[in-house]
């Protein structure tokens, strides 16, 4: 019998600037600029620690150079030139890795999805990429812009529907995010709370409609809108760059609402929690990522791929879920799998891959 096509995803692809700092590096470095005081800065470096992170990638970082942030906390535009400098580069290597990969032909790309939330230009990081890769000029773009970490999800979501309703579609996906452009040095929780956690990197991967068995389907999707949560996480743009709100009421809500939801998506395939070995949880942090296993009542072994990403990257925002998928299938991990992750509003997107 021959396999039902699905949209698959055929290759995954990232990429990391050269710069990498450590946490207690980071934590001297984000003391310096708010130029905090002795205590303040004992308490940001025990909050940097707390994260579980050990070192994060920052375009921001030359060798073991800070050359960003020069005494000064840069301006919003300073930021966006910065990032129209430095984005296209990173997310050109990612796709790149996801073509060779998927064994893809960059001339045979249909559509091009691009997603990032730390930074704007018009024409953007689709027509650099457009341009860089050699794609047709012909390609149809669609740009999901600041949504934030969840922003890989709802750029699968839109790959699989163009590559259902074409079977002759390729689309090729990219995140790009620069996390470390917006750096506050603020003393206002939320602000601390990102310093300590954001970091910068780019995921790309190729989704087509295939009969191949070998790579897995992107079977279903679902999003959820959390009540009583809007205050709690968010992005304002402020002459300072992004600024982040963040409450640290996030890993409560996560835990009161995520299981029925999750159990609702699996169960439109027939499936419940326990038929799922393997998982991809978007780490928003250490506590976002211990609260949503133990609400969906997975073993602390189900998140060893996000927590290790957590751990050597950070959290790069909507390129972060990406790597942990990379890191399951590399690994040959059972399907069918979830990803999932969250993001303003409070907002939860996942897909079921299988």
């Amino acid at each position: 019998m021959t396999a039902r096509r699905k949209a698959r995803l055929l290759g995954i692809g990232t990429a990391t600037p050269d710069g990498r700092m450590d946490q207690r590096e980071a934590a001297e470095m984000v003391a310096a600029i708010g130029s905090v005081s002795p205590s303040r800065a004992r308490a940001m470096a025990q909050l940097f620690e707390r994260t579980g992170i050990e070192s994060r990638p920052m375009a921001i970082i030359e060798g073991r150079t800070q050359r960003f942030y020069n005494g000064t906390v840069p301006d919003t535009e300073h930021r966006m030139r910065e990032y129209q400098d430095r984005a296209p580069a990173l997310a050109h290597k990612a796709c790149e890795r996801a073509l060779e990969r998927a064994d893809a032909k960059a001339d045979r790309v249909t559509h091009l999805v691009t997603a990032s939330c730390t930074g704007f230009a018009s024409p953007g990081v689709d027509i650099a990429l457009m341009r860089s890769l050699g794609l047709s000029a012909e390609t149809e773009r669609i740009h999901i812009g600041f949504m934030g970490c969840h922003a890989a999800l709802n750029a699968l979501r839109t790959a699989r529907a163009i590559a259902l309703a074409e079977p002759e579609a390729r689309v090729l996906v990219c995140c790009v995010e620069l996390c470390s452009l917006h750096m506050q040095a603020s003393q206002a929780r939320g602000c601390a709370v990102a310093d300590a956690l954001f970091a910068d990197g780019a995921a790309a991967c190729v989704v087509a409609q295939s009969a191949h068995t070998e790579a897995p389907g992107l079977q279903r999707t679902a999003s959820v809108l959390l009540p009583d949560s809007l205050q709690d996480m968010g992005w304002t743009i402020g002459q300072g760059g992004f600024t982040m709100t963040l409450s640290p009421r996030v890993p409560d809500v996560l835990a009161s609402n995520v299981r029925p939801w999750v159990e609702s998506l699996l169960a439109e395939e027939g499936l419940a929690i326990d038929d799922v070995p393997s998982w991809a949880i978007h780490p928003g942090g250490p506590r976002v990522l211990q609260s949503v296993a133990h609400a969906i009542g997975i073993a602390e072994r189900a998140t060893e791929a996000s927590s290790d990403i957590l751990k050597s990257h950070g959290n790069m925002s909507s390129a972060t879920v990406l790597f942990i998928l990379q890191r399951l299938l590399d690994g040959e991990d059972a399907m069918p799998a979830v990803a999932m992750a969250f993001g303003p509003g409070l907002t939860g997107e996942a897909l079921l891959l299988a």
